[in-house]
């Protein structure tokens, strides 16, 4: 009976250890992620490569902003709240590009992109839903986000594999890879890091050809944090973009293209 009841208690005790393990792992990616209460912000800047060649076609800078939303109930899923935006550049000057070759060149654009995250068999998972009117898309994440330490460093990992149709009738095909990287507060000066690739189609105004692209990425708690000159373009082309979705409503009303919200549909 004593051996028994040691057995269940070590295994109660390793259970709970697994669960914490868990727990761990997603409020550390969360809470870097999203911030824990006021939205917070991760700004980028990197280049674009033709494939195979390497040569430099194009800058970039953008954001996002972030927030989430904890459930009261711990089984229900952890809501991330974000938009983001990024302009194309000139390798040489560094301005952003509004036309190129005689076409117009437009940022990337998300107005909303709502993410639920669930933990599971030793991954996080983030189900990504976009879009409005009958684009409203949810992309749901098949391979999840690797979570591991090095150090005392939380290194994230999500690698996505895109092939979807769209309403042109093209297939979207890309893959992208995010490597997040959160060090303890203190220990350096930018503690939420992060380095995207991808390899996919350029635009069309661009030429379609396949390129490789790459950023580095940090998170900063406020407006005034943002590189000068990122600010100054967000300020005048992009300003809704500066503050994150406020709540589930709001995302509802972007979806169904309500004018109220001030984003087209």
């Amino acid at each position: 009976m004593i051996a028994r009841f040691f057995g269940l208690s070590v295994a109660a005790v390793c259970l709970g250890a697994m669960a914490s393990a868990e727990e761990g792992a997603l409020k550390a990616w969360v809470d870097a992620r999203a911030g824990t209460g006021e939205p917070v912000h991760w700004v980028s800047e990197g280049g674009i490569y033709a494939y195979p060649s390497g040569e430099q076609l194009f800058g970039m800078i953008g954001f996002d902003s972030s927030t989430v939303i904890w459930p009261e109930d711990p089984a229900e899923k952890v809501i991330h709240l974000t938009r983001k935006t990024f302009a194309y550049t000139d390798v040489e000057t560094g301005e952003v590009i509004t036309e190129y070759n005689g076409q117009k060149v437009e940022p990337i654009a998300y107005p909303y992109q709502l993410i639920e995250y669930r933990y599971e068999d030793g991954r996080i998972y983030g189900d990504v839903t976009q879009g409005t009117g009958d684009r409203v898309r949810k992309i749901i994440s098949e391979d999840g986000i690797a979570a591991r330490k090095m150090g005392d460093t939380w290194a994230f990992t999500a690698s996505v594999f895109l092939d979807f149709p769209l309403p042109t009738g093209a297939q979207y095909q890309a893959w992208e890879n995010y490597d997040f990287f959160i060090h303890p507060e203190g220990s350096v000066d930018e503690p939420h890091q992060m380095s995207w690739q991808r390899y996919g189609a350029l635009p069309a105004w661009a030429g379609g050809e396949q390129a490789i692209y790459h950023l580095l990425t940090h998170r900063v708690e406020s407006q005034e944090e943002f590189p000068p000159e990122l600010l100054a373009w967000a300020r005048e082309n992009k300003p809704q973009w500066l503050v994150p979705p406020a709540d589930l409503a709001e995302i509802k009303a972007i979806q169904q293209g309500d004018p109220a919200t001030g984003f087209g549909g």
